[in-house]
Formats: C-alpha cells, structure tokens, sequence
C-alpha cells in the first residue's frame, strides 16, 4: 500500500472511532451533549470516502448501522417489519439524482407511470414502532438497530396523543365486521415521539437548577424522556407524537402514501397536517424552501422534508437497499455547522492594516452555501481554538455571518499537524507588523501597503459604499497593478479609453464601469461617509453622523463644506451624539484632520462628487427613540429592506444587542445576537409579528 493509500486508510479508521463513540455517547447513554450537525458531516465523509475506496469497506463500519444498540435496562424486543434509516440529500442536484436513479429502475421494469410525490415535514423527535393487536396498544419498541430495539410500552402510554384503542367507527373496509366493530387487526405503525421547545426550556432550566448537563435539542431530550424506567417521569415530560407510516395491517394496503396518512388519522393517530402531494420535485423544492425559512417557528424540531414516491405500487417495485429505501429520501435543511479539514492558514491585510488569519478549508457545504475559507479572528483565537494546520474542525455560519470554526475535533489528529505563528512582517509589503496595547489584532505599519490600499478602494466601491457596479476586487487590483489608480478618488478621473486595452475588458464592459463611476458621483451622505472607511464608522455610524449634521442644519453643498463642518465641530459635540461615543468621536475628529485625508476629499470633490443635501427619508416618526437589532436569515424581505423600513419610521438599526435594544427581529438561522438578547431579556420577535407590527403602524 502506497503513502497515499496508508494516509487515506488512517483517517477511515480515525472516522469510524470517532463517529462510534460519538454514537454511543448519543444513542446508547443519552448523553445529551452530542451536535447532530457534526455526527452527521463527519459519517457524511466516511460515507464518501468508503464509496471511492470500497476495498476499504467494513462490516463494523458506522455507515451500515441503522441506529444504536439497545440499552440493557430494557427488554429487547425483535420488530416484526424491518425498520430503515433514509438516504439523505442537501442540495436539490443530489435529490434530482435520486429521480434519476428511481426513473431508470422503473423504465427497466417496463413502467411508464409518471412519478408524483408525498412530501412530509421531517419531525427530530425518537423513532417508535407501534403494534396494536385486534385493536388494541400491545406494544411500542424503539428502532434500536433496525431489527432489535427497546421495549417502551409504559412509558408509550403516557403520552395522550398516541392511541391505546383504535378507532374501530372510522376503519374502512374490509376493516370491519358486518356489526360496525373492529375486526382482529394486526397493525404496527410508525411515528415520531418528541417534545415541545417550550417544555424542553423548562426542563434543561430544572436540569440547570440540579447541576445536570442540558439537552442539545428536543430529539435528544425525548430519548431521555423515554428511557427513564419510571413512567411517570415520562408522563412529567409531556412528550407528543406524530404517526406517519404503516408497516403492517389487516386488509388492503391504501394505494398511495397520502391515503395512508389519511387512513392513519381515521384510525385515530395523530398525523402532522404539513404534508402535501407534489406532482414534481419542483414543487418538492418549494415546499423545502417555505419550510426552511418557517421550521424555527413550529413547536417542534424539524431538520428537513421527507420525499417519498406516492404510488405504493411503485414503492414495492423500486423495494429497497441494504440500508435505505429507494422510494424515500431525507432532503436536509442547509446544516450551520459541518466539520472539515484545515488545509492550509493564510493571512490577510485588511484597510485598517489589521492582519487577520484565515482557514483554507477542504470545500464543504454549510447553510446553504460551500464554504471553502473561515476566519480565524486573530492570535488569540487561535491559541484559545489551539487550531493547526492539518486539523478537523467545526465550522458554523448563522444567518449572514462569516464563517468561523468554532470547534476542533483534536481526536482525529494524526500527529502531522502543524503548528502556525503569525508572521513578524507584513505578508503583502514586507514592513514590520505591531500589537497596540489593548488590542487583539496585529497591525501592518506601513500606511502606504498595497493590500491597506486595495481593501480601502474595495470598502468605497461597495453596495453600503458608493456603490459602483462592475468594479469587483479583481478589477480593482487590476486597476491598481496596471498603475491606472492609486486610491478610490483616481476612479472618478477614468475614461472608457483607460479600460478598453486592459486585458479581458472590451468596449462594452469599460463603458458600462464609466457610466456607473459616474452614477456614484451623487451621494448620499451615509454613504459617503461609509465609503470612505474612517475606522470604527460602520453604516450605522454613518448614518448618526450625518443625521447629526442635518439636525444641525448645517449645509453639506460640496465636499469642501463638508470639509470645513467637520474642521470646525467641536470634539465634545461629536463624542456628545447619541450612538457615536468617545472612542468614535475621536476617530472622527482626527481623520477629518490628517492632511492626506483631506486632499483626497478635496480630489473627491473635483472629481465630481456632490452630496444630496436632502434630509433622511422619514415616514412618520412611530419607531422614534427604539432601537432594532436584526439577526438571521429572513424570508419575505432582505436585510437591507428590513432595515430601510425601521429608518422610515423613525427608529434606529444596531449592529449590536445591548440593555438599550428594544427588538431583536429574528429570522431563520439566528447568531449569537439571539442568545445575547436572551440573556439581558431583550423582546425577540420573528420576521412574521416585525411584518405585522409595520402593518400595524402603517
């Protein structure tokens, strides 16, 4: 076996010791600390890694297990049906290929028949197997290993929602006897037992209160609530229980799975009410977009949609693997989390001059989109992280946020990691770099770097900036290394001739440059003042800054007056803005004092660039005095809307949660401003009740 081989074989093995422990922790003693997100990634590898090196297969392998052994406490019990996990997807392209596979199939069996689609909310409770004899609750075991589980049949019965009789009136034929009673039937059905969100906080308050480790989520909170030997422990836990599918019953089969679901309810299970028929996989995918911006805002856990084929006859025929259906599929929702290997750490010089080191990261898909580099912040970072090179890590992205490893896994080490120093000069120009006192960064000392230059020129440009189309980081290098501009006011002096002989530019493409330079060259205040980068001025600052001015009544005009207004204010008036601050203040009056800020403005200005005097836009002045944080992914309108439509009625938009926040509007995937406003008791509300309180206003 060649290096490579031997390499590849030692992280196989790793894998599996890791996801088998991490297995037995979660499954096996319900230890409640497992991240479901970083099991699921790290057997995701595995899985890949055995299907391009299949002599490296294993029967032990974690990848051909359903679920985890039964725990020794209980009577093991042998299910009558076979219980099956579900082939997973997280991209549409991979459910498209599942089509594809099921399309050949049935085309080889000579079958034409269109395929449509049952498609269910994918519930992240505890898999139960229920068996009602002559129609009556005999028996409820867990899933076990796919043959052998647990028997919980006490503990079953505490929950309300699942039925000990079966409702012998709604049963279809040939279901009943000729007196309107039940026949003797022998069904066993499927379902999901979990807890609701508000009951979990509850319990893991208690747990707290009691010096006991909480539970990750309400799955694994359910499993604990089931595996306790007393059931009126289980019964104090108010689990609930959705059914979903019949794997066997006296009589006829209902032809489709949405009959099933419905034949389910006649007989007196409760059945989630989110599912839907789908004729295509196009309509599969709306229905997985709706609810991967809702799912946060349901009482339950969900981590995915469930497609399956709705013909029951194109289920027997298409059968099964040795591990999964064929017909069905598990489409995830995006993961926040995933883990990955640091391949390489880079550093790069930002428009302050601040040095910030960055993972290079084997490609990997995390909420929504594949990431292939995280930040790593600075020094201290990485010494609290102990991250090196060579490492598996945790990598989380919530809502909009850059992403950022946050974990790594030191047990899948081989001892070939390498160890990484931030440099002692300057990557990009070769100057000597410094540590301020009170600070975590490290600083480039050279003012005139190149890579200080490109992100101040790439800053102004941007869409909170001046907002000049076209010009993307790789043209405005370009820019810069042809020698055509030296800072952002050089822009605002380029014709079409001075872009059209560049490399990979025509005609067309340099005047469209031109006619957007020369759309920026009336600005808004807020945005002139973003664009030109003044450390620790963010959009929101900008926006106090130039309210202020307006407030003031003093008349921008031009460059130069503006110039002149920012000379003339007093430091204590700027630090005196509500918003703004010492530290920001001061930043502010000494970057409209340093010369060479200056004769740029003044290039600026005769440029071309006039400032609009009119005052912010306000509607009416209902959000007067409140201020919003926004966090998450929202559903029905952008960030950027969002935030207009707080402006508009007089309220302020933080980037930050503190003690004088008064709404916390939180979409899908929130970050940790959620957790913070939590804990100062700040008042979160969804993207649905912030849409309904502008309604209301309006």
């Amino acid at each position: 076996m060649n290096k490579a081989d031997a390499n590849i074989k030692n992280r196989i093995d790793k894998l599996r010791r890791q996801i088998d422990e991490m297995r037995y922790q979660y499954h096996v003693l319900d230890k409640p600390d497992i991240d479901d997100q970083i099991y699921d990634s790290l057997t995701r590898e595995l899985r890949e890694l055995e299907t391009k090196y299949p002599e490296l297969q294993s029967p032990t392998s974690p990848t051909v297990r359903i679920g985890g052994q039964a725990i020794v406490k209980f009577q093991k019990v042998r299910h009558p049906v076979r219980q099956w996990s579900l082939q997973d997807a997280f991209n549409f392209s991979e459910v498209q290929d599942w089509e594809e596979k099921i399309q050949r199939i049935l085309e080889k069996e000579n079958i034409k028949e269109k395929l449509d689609y049952s498609c269910e909310v994918k519930i992240d409770g505890l898999k139960i197997i229920l068996i009602y004899e002559n129609g009556e609750f005999t028996q409820a075991a867990t899933r076990g290993d796919g043959q052998i589980g647990e028997d919980v049949t006490e503990q079953i019965k505490t929950i309300q929602s699942v039925p000990l009789r079966l409702a012998p009136t709604s049963l279809p034929a040939p279901l009943l006897s000729k007196e309107g009673g039940a026949k003797k039937i022998d069904a066993t059905v499927v379902g999901e037992a979990w807890l609701n969100k508000e009951h979990l906080a509850k319990i893991n308050q208690e747990r707290k209160k009691a010096g006991e480790p909480l539970f990750a989520n309400s799955r694994n909170a359910a499993a604990g609530s089931i595996r306790q030997l007393d059931p009126k422990i289980t019964a104090a836990r108010k689990l609930d229980s959705f059914v979903y599918d019949i794997d066997a019953i006296a009589g006829k089969f209902p032809a489709t799975q949405i009959e099933e679901l419905k034949l389910l309810e006649k007989l007196g299970f409760k059945v989630n009410k989110e599912y839907r028929h789908c004729k295509n996989l196009a309509e599969a995918q709306k229905m997985h977009d709706e609810w991967a911006g809702k799912k946060d805002k349901q009482p339950y856990g969900i981590d995915g949609l469930v497609i399956k084929v709705n013909s029951k006859k194109l289920q027997d025929i298409l059968g099964y693997t040795g591990k999964a259906p064929r017909w069905a599929l598990a489409y995830k929702f995006a993961p926040a989390k995933a883990t990955t290997v640091v391949e390489d750490i880079t550093v790069q010089v930002g428009r302050t001059g601040a040095l910030t080191p960055v993972a290079h990261l084997r490609p990997v898909a995390v909420a929504g989109t594949t990431v292939s580099r995280a930040t790593l912040h600075n020094e201290d970072e990485i010494a609290r992280l102990g991250v090196k090179i060579g490492d598996t890590v945790v990598v989380h992205k919530a809502g909009d946020i850059i992403p950022e490893v946050v974990e790594v896994l030191t047990k899948l080490r081989t001892g070939k990691e390498k160890k990484f120093l931030m440099p002692k000069k300057c990557p990009i120009c070769g100057s000597a770099v410094e540590r301020r006192a009170g600070e975590a960064a490290t600083y480039c000392t050279n003012k005139k770097c190149f890579a200080q230059g490109l992100e101040k020129i790439i800053h102004f440009v941007s869409k909170k900036g001046m907002n000049i189309e076209g010009l993307g980081d790789k043209i405005v290098e370009q820019l810069l290394n042809e020698g055509l501009i030296k800072d952002a006011a050089d822009l605002y002096y380029l014709t079409a001739g001075d872009l059209e002989p560049l490399e990979r530019f025509a005609e067309k493409k340099a005047q469209n440059i031109i006619d957007s330079i020369q759309q920026s060259r009336k600005v808004e205040l807020p945005k002139l003042l973003y664009a030109l980068g003044i450390r620790h001025v963010g959009e929101e600052t900008a926006r106090l800054l130039a309210q202020a001015i307006f407030n003031w009544q003093f008349s921008i005009g031009n460059l130069g007056n503006l110039v002149k207004y920012f000379q003339k204010v007093k430091l204590g008036e700027l630090q005196s803005i509500d918003g703004i601050g010492e530290i920001v203040g001061k930043s502010v009056y000494d970057w409209f004092r340093d010369k060479n800020n200056v004769e740029f403005l003044e290039r600026l200005r005769d440029g071309g660039i006039k400032v609009k005097s009119e005052k912010l836009k306000v509607k009416s002045e209902k959000f007067k005095g409140k201020s919003f944080v926004l966090t998450g992914t929202m559903a029905g309108l952008t960030r950027d809307e969002a935030k207009d439509k707080i402006r508009e009625l007089g309220g302020d938009v933080s980037a930050s949660v503190g003690k004088n926040t008064d709404y916390v509007v939180a979409g899908s995937e929130p970050g940790s401003k959620y957790d913070k406003a939590k804990k100062l008791g700040v008042k979160i509300i969804d993207e649905e009740k912030f849409l309904e309180l502008l309604k209301m206003i309006k």
